[in-house]
């Protein structure tokens, strides 16, 4: 729960702006251009044979129960092709099952500057909770759902009643803080339809089932009331559909849902911070409990906040004692163990390169009385290592409160002039609250450069390309400042003081971002 930590220290710091046009980063390396070599990257294959249903000795350093819930339906995924590829939007967190990222950004020439183009404000929750005030806005993981709906689509949704007046085809959907589902017209950032009450403040990123059959998963972060779980929202009628409470049989007793759950075939599925693996039937609209895994290591019951990444039947968790697991989607085995050091809450990426699957990874400082985090690669079938790579952080402790140092922000792999690179963002707390924007060789994990930022950053880094195939990339810190950087050599081409906290990871959509500040805002902006 260390993430509400946040605002009560920006309150603290001096608010600035300060607007730079072609400016250098203090990038450790010295050379004005960098290239990294370039790695034969496919989107993930997902129609290919089924991957076996083996356990690696690493896989028996975890004690796990499967408990069978409906064995009406045969267990095997009927079609492991992404259910997500011709969507029209973004439908979940880092908009694939693999969490690529790759949103199909794309921008003119060479961009020089961010401007906003509306800002919407939230409710505010003062509930006081043991854990604090939550506000609105949104928060860490965060991500916004965009669909851009057909005339047919539209029409229903104009005639159903549940429409305002501002209602276009194209939606953003997000969850708050304070508690509830916002729809918004993209283009104003009005009201669409009339929010929904999620009834406990909204972490995480929601995700919109891909057959568009109306279904929103949504799940709770903070239990500032009860009861207290994740749910499903009929989009269609505005209101819950199904709400799945504490699991008291689950052997960690935190119920918090931020994992951004994923569709393959005919089943859903949804990590819990109570150390559980759920697999839903998606049968006539509802979700029905059909197998889940719960587990230890060590004696000792870990949480997921990570959201799952999937490579044709095998998932890939990590989770908050520092273990990354890959399973078998079918039999809901564990595969292999990866020891990944501490506490591991930033998204897995799984790419891949020449025909092979890898995963990248980060870890934060947080249960070690250390000061390094490490980024990994590792191949995705065995969980062997392929590279590792320290960087220096640490946490940074203020009385009572700690800020962990490491990795928070989902990795995103380099495009176009930047395919040999991956980036992400990383705690240091060397000066403070610091942060360093890294790009690793992928081959390698060298270091290619490292981009000092304003403040620490835990939203994930966006990317966008333009005719040249030249590779730009978005993010934002938890101080509220945006960054356009060049993706080739780290360069700040422009950076701004926007909102309050940027936690929440953004939603690109053609030259655009939408992305929610902690404190009451959610902004689109435009790459310019």
């Amino acid at each position: 729960m260390r993430h509400i930590v946040h605002l009560v220290l920006l309150c603290l710091i001096l608010c600035c702006c300060t607007r730079q046009k072609s400016s250098t980063a203090n990038s450790e390396e010295s050379s004005d251009t960098l290239t990294a070599d370039t790695v034969d990257t496919v989107e993930c294959d997902f129609t290919a044979k089924v991957l076996p249903d083996t356990a690696f000795a690493s896989a028996k350093l975890i004690r796990y129960v499967i408990e069978l819930k409906n064995d009406t339906t045969d267990s095997v995924i009927n079609n492991l092709s992404s259910l997500y590829t011709d969507v029209p939007g973004v439908f979940m967190f880092r908009n694939s099952p693999c969490r690529q990222a790759d949103f199909g950004g794309r921008v003119k020439g060479s961009p020089d500057s961010i401007a906003v183009d509306w800002e919407f404000v939230t409710e505010f929750d003062t509930c006081r909770t043991k854990f604090g005030i939550w506000g609105g806005g949104s928060g860490w993981t965060g991500q916004p759902v965009y669909v851009k709906w057909n005339k047919h689509e539209a029409d229903k949704i104009k005639l159903s009643g549940i429409a305002t007046a501002d209602f276009d085809n194209e939606e953003i959907i997000v969850g708050s803080l304070c508690g509830y589902v916002y729809f918004l017209n993209f283009k104003t950032g009005k009201i669409s339809r009339q929010p929904i009450d999620a009834g406990n403040p909204i972490k995480g990123s929601i995700s919109l089932d891909p057959e568009l059959n109306g279904n929103l998963y949504v799940g709770q972060g903070v239990p500032a009331k009860r009861p207290f779980g994740h749910m499903v929202i009929d989009i269609g009628k505005g209101k819950i559909k199904q709400f799945m409470a504490e699991d008291r049989k689950a052997y960690r007793g935190w119920g918090a849902f931020d994992s951004s759950p994923v569709r393959v075939g005919q089943f859903l599925f949804w990590p819990g911070e109570n150390g559980s693996l759920y697999k839903y039937v998606c049968k006539d609209g509802h979700i029905i409990p059909h197998t889940v895994m719960k587990y230890t290591k060590n004696g000792m019951a870990p949480g997921m906040e990570a959201s799952i990444s999937i490579y044709r039947n095998y998932g890939y968790t990590a989770d908050n004692h520092g273990n990354v697991l890959c399973i078998n989607l079918n039999t809901m085995r564990p595969v292999w163990c990866f020891e990944n050091g501490d506490d591991t809450d930033a998204t897995i990426v799984v790419a891949e390169e020449g025909g092979k699957p890898f995963v990248y990874t980060g870890c934060e400082v947080d249960r070690r009385n250390d000061s390094t985090a490490f980024f990994r690669k590792l191949d995705a079938l065995n969980g062997k290592i392929i590279w590792e790579t320290p960087v220096q952080g640490k946490r940074f402790n203020i009385n009572d409160k700690h800020f962990d140092g490491g990795f928070y922000a989902s990795p995103l792999l380099g495009k176009g002039n930047c395919n040999g690179l991956i980036f992400t963002n990383c705690v240091i707390n060397k000066k403070r609250q610091n942060g360093d924007f890294i790009a690793f060789d992928r081959k390698t994990g060298a270091i290619a450069y490292r981009t000092h930022l304003k403040h620490y950053a835990w939203s994930s880094p966006v990317g966008f390309t333009n005719e040249k195939d030249e590779m730009f990339i978005f993010t934002g810190d938890t101080f509220g400042n945006v960054y356009l950087i060049n993706g080739i050599d780290g360069k700040i081409i422009y950076t701004c003081r926007v909102g309050e906290n940027f936690e929440s990871s953004p939603v690109v959509i053609d030259n655009h971002v939408v992305v929610g500040s902690r404190g009451r805002s959610i902004f689109k902006m435009t790459i310019k």
